[in-house]
């Protein structure tokens, strides 16, 4: 569901419904709940919602547990009364492709990442076994699934490398590349210098815990500067973890606008990720609104905005980066280089259009 927009996954999909509407497109959006109940909000952009229920406890099917659980007859039916073309919005939506009753229908799939190289690599980050062996099996599960579809169907990625894996890998031959869907941001970072660094994620994804963890013993923990954490749910063995050190201050569950405020006083955002498909908003939140970003090559490889950060794929480069950083103040021509850049990019306006074009010209 794409509302409360909330976390980073939902950013794309509202603001890709509000900018199909202002180029008048109507809008029959089906979307699964998982116990948010129905949003009023959403029908100011769309001609008619539907919500159905997903079920999680198909645990064991041939098809990627993310695919099986929204395998929805009620769905297929609603779809059947019409003959509108169907956006996909991930893998995670595409079991229709695999029913007969639409090989004649228009179908297309918003990528979010190239979803097995996503689950392997949170395999690789998980620390419990039945977590590590659930995203192994979704892993080998969807490598098989998204090469038997890639060709079922039109499909747009975020990135322009997840959009090369698809033709290299899966052969997929009618692929493109539409950037995300983002907020009316504007770049509001400034030149000049902040007062710390900044670490931010949902604190409760395993990944992100791990991340932490090393940042803290082997990174923040050996560099006399500032250091905060923030995020969601952090669980209690890391706010220990943190609490033993004076230089480290985690901020748990901070408001939106904590966040923002954060982001934009930081004098450097540090933006590390064990994955590298998809895009990290993130990282774009970090490039609009705040000061100097350091990532390594997952975060940023393929996005075209390299040049716009500081890439440390070790940890003394990590560590001699952010000591380097810190008393380097962030230039105006830094800001200007992601004006031009970013606001180009983000377009959702002109992106509508393509998208439209996309679809309706097929």
């Amino acid at each position: 569901m794409p509302y409360p927009v909330d976390y980073g996954g939902v950013f794309d999909l509202f603001y890709k419904l509000e900018a199909l509407q202002q180029q008048g497109i109507a809008i029959h959006l089906h979307c699964f709940d998982y116990g948010r109940g129905k949003q009023p909000e959403l029908d100011k952009y769309c001609a008619s919602v539907h919500y159905y229920k997903r079920n999680r406890y198909k645990l064991f099917a041939s098809l990627p547990h993310i695919v099986e659980s929204r395998n929805n007859e009620a769905l297929f039916e609603n779809l059947l009364k019409d003959e509108h073309p169907i956006l996909m919005e991930g893998i995670h939506c595409t079991a229709v492709v695999n029913d007969g009753r639409f090989k004649n229908r228009q179908c297309f799939v918003r990528l979010h990442n190239v979803e097995f190289e996503y689950y392997r690599d949170l395999a690789k980050a998980a620390t419990s076994f039945l977590k590590k062996l659930y995203y192994k099996r979704e892993a080998a599960l969807l490598k098989k699934y998204e090469h038997r579809i890639a060709n079922k169907a039109s499909f747009f990625s975020v990135t322009e490398k997840d959009a090369d894996t698809y033709r290299q890998i899966f052969y997929c031959r009618n692929i493109l590349h539409l950037p995300l869907f983002l907020p009316p941001w504007k770049v509001t970072a400034t030149s000049g210098m902040g007062s710390y660094c900044l670490y931010q994620g949902d604190l409760s994804v395993d990944a992100n815990i791990t991340m932490v963890e090393w940042l803290v013993k082997k990174v923040f923990s050996e560099i006399d500067v500032s250091f905060k954490i923030a995020g969601k749910d952090p669980p209690p063995a890391l706010i220990k973890l943190v609490n033993d050190y004076e230089n480290i201050q985690l901020i748990a569950a901070p408001s939106e606008n904590k966040m923002q405020e954060l982001i934009a006083k930081a004098h450097i955002n540090i933006i590390p990720s064990f994955s590298n498909t998809g895009i990290k908003l993130k990282l774009l939140n970090a490039l609009f609104n705040g000061k100097h970003c350091i990532v390594n090559n997952n975060t940023v490889e393929g996005t075209g905005f390299e040049h716009l950060c500081h890439i440390a794929d070790t940890t003394e480069h990590l560590k001699g980066l952010v000591a380097q950083l810190y008393y380097q103040p962030f230039r105006e021509d830094e800001v200007q280089a992601r004006k031009i850049i970013l606001e180009h990019h983000f377009n959702n306006e002109a992106n509508a259009r393509r998208l439209i074009d996309m679809i309706f010209k097929n």
